[in-house]
């Protein structure tokens, strides 16, 4: 086989770089759910209610972001539109490390040790100005890490032909089970040797260098001296090619078929996205169902720490969190079931992704048991928990796909945009009822289902993340019963 009819593969090397982006925005994310009970709330006397407002106002931001960073990615372009999310999110990141020095200055505090040794009403003091302080760095990483799914999605678009696209989301997806995986091992030694602001620093410098990477790494397939005829065509099959023989011929495509330079966002009016029934099947799909991950990812630290009494630094706890996320990891495959449906069966692949997704809503239904199992042994709900972020991870990677089959490529940033901002939105619900919750569950004994105090509460978080996969599955197919693509305009 000659060299020219030989595909290349540089389409797997930007998936790479996908890969590692999400795997730094996941870490980034972390750090402060593995610093803040151990580490930062007894410097700052914070609550569960603290922490959970924290939370929900970085979710409630990145959920607005979402919004607006897919039509902003739409109109700028990939490449520039990265550089734009990581520097953000990464600046933002580095930013938390400066929040004690922040809080002692406006309180007129000598430092860290006037701040733990505090007493009486002016620990509430401490705790709300340094949760304000916190909520600002929040709101850059979340404004920053609004633009990686939109940038991500597109680039797959971009990169990847219809049928292929779940699989690599789920490659790049799985970046956030490894940066989930890689952060309780480092990010808590850290804190407990060099302090809970190097954590911080050292993770968010992360971003700054994956960004001189992406300058030379990516261009539009079109452009991109690394990716060839063959490769060309096969990343375009879903778009009929022009006639005609040799490079020239095979390189051009025809001007419908392209992906218009102008990144306009497909020429649907942003608020024409609204009046679409599949802009709602996703919606509302990705709203009942992001948060269970978000809250996983946020409270499971906590939660170890509450139930069972093993710190975050504790080498138990680290090797629970870290057996949760290598569970996790199953999640790679899920990307891959609607190709092998489609493969096996000749469905159409929305109709094999919608099968697949089904499959995966079952999964989640065994959290009900994490907490009655926990009982026994702290194995039982990290292994449960992690059964459930590995169908999440797969169901999150075809949804992801799901808009970039009914949407134009050129529309596929906003569509994945207004899908964070649901996500977002639910992650924010479930932070700060949690938050509230556990609180109040603790402060007056609450029973459930034979359950008192925090497990109680713990208890009804794990019931409702349970059943949303299913709620979610079933709305998404009661508003796109069937494959119908939005047209572009």
């Amino acid at each position: 086989m000659n060299q020219e009819t030989k595909k290349t593969n540089y389409r797997w090397v930007i998936c790479g770089m996908l890969f590692l982006a999400t795997t730094i925005n996941y870490m980034d994310r972390q750090v402060l759910s593995l610093t803040w009970k151990d580490f930062i709330a007894p410097e700052f006397h914070w609550t569960d209610a603290d922490y959970g407002r924290i939370a929900a106002i970085f979710s409630i931001v990145y959920a607005i972001g979402n919004l607006f960073s897919g039509r902003f990615i739409d109109w700028i372009g990939t490449k520039k539109g990265y550089l734009w999310a990581i520097g953000i999110w990464s600046l933002g990141a580095c930013m938390h490390a400066f929040c004690g020095v922040a809080t002692s200055a406006w309180l007129g505090l000598e430092g860290k040790e006037d701040l733990i040794n505090a007493v009486g009403t002016s620990t509430a003091v401490i705790a709300s100005v340094s949760a304000w302080f916190f909520i600002v760095c929040r709101i850059v990483l979340g404004l920053g890490e609004s633009g990686n799914f939109p940038c991500a999605i597109k680039v797959t678009a971009e990169y990847f032909p219809k049928k292929d696209r779940a699989f690599p989301t789920s490659i790049f997806n799985s970046g956030s089970t490894i940066g989930a995986l890689i952060a309780p091992i480092c990010i808590p030694l850290i804190a407990k040797f060099y302090g809970w602001e190097m954590a911080f620093i050292i993770i968010g410098a992360l971003g700054f260098v994956w960004l001189g990477l992406w300058v030379f790494v990516y261009k539009r397939p079109e452009e991109n001296k690394h990716v060839n005829a063959a490769e060309l065509a096969y990343i375009h099959q879903d778009s009929p090619l022009p006639r005609g023989g040799g490079e020239e011929g095979s390189r051009t495509l025809s001007e419908e078929s392209l992906p218009p330079r102008g990144e306009v966002g497909g020429g649907l009016p942003f608020l024409k996205f609204f009046t679409f029934p599949q802009t709602w099947g996703i919606f509302f799909a990705k709203l009942f169902t992001d948060g269970v991950w978000w809250f996983f990812l946020f409270w499971t630290p906590a939660y170890i720490s509450d139930v069972y009494g093993l710190k975050t630094d504790n080498p138990t706890a680290m090797l629970l969190i870290f057996v949760l996320y290598a569970i996790t990891m199953l999640s790679i495959y899920g990307g891959k079931l609607p190709t092998i449906i489609v493969n096996r069966t000749g469905q159409h692949p929305y109709d094999a992704r919608l099968k697949a997704m089904f499959i995966f809503t079952l999964f989640p239904l065994l959290t009900i048991f994490a907490q009655p199992l926990g009982v026994h042994s702290y194995w039982f709900p990290i292994i449960l928990i992690g059964i459930a972020g590995a169908a999440h991870q797969s169901w999150s990677a075809n949804l992801f796909s799901v808009g970039s089959d009914l949407f134009p490529k050129n529309a596929v940033g906003t569509m994945t945009g207004i899908n964070g901002m649901a996500g977002g939105i639910g992650s924010f619900l479930i932070n700060w009822i949690s938050g509230y919750l556990f609180d109040y569950a603790d402060r007056t004994q609450m029973h459930f289902l034979g359950f008192e105090g925090k497990p109680a509460g713990y208890f009804i978080i794990f019931c409702y993340c349970a059943v949303a996969y299913l709620l979610g599955w079933l709305v998404l197919k009661a508003f796109v019963p069937k494959y119908k693509a939005v047209a572009n305009e």
